[in-house]
């Protein structure tokens, strides 16, 4: 994957305990027991790291993390 995936894949472990071992593009915030608020501050982070806005709805628990790099890159090409 990118290195944008890199980089979320990196605000995601830093904020909420996964195991890395279970980190893939196809696996969904749900999986990883992500919640509603670790969801919003992995949405200020990836403003403040990474520049891109992303709304509180946009980041929902069943968006997988390669979706979620998608939508990232999609905005960085805006």
């Amino acid at each position: 994957m990118s290195t944008t995936y890199d980089q979320l894949v990196e605000i995601v472990t830093k904020l909420h305990d996964a195991p890395t071992d279970r980190i893939s593009p196809d696996i969904t915030f749900a999986q990883l027991d992500v919640d509603s608020l670790t969801l919003v501050e992995i949405s200020i982070r990836i403003e403040r790291d990474l520049g891109v806005h992303i709304d509180d709805n946009e980041l929902q628990e069943d968006l997988t993390l390669g979706a979620t790099t998608k939508l990232i890159d999609s905005r960085l090409a805006q």
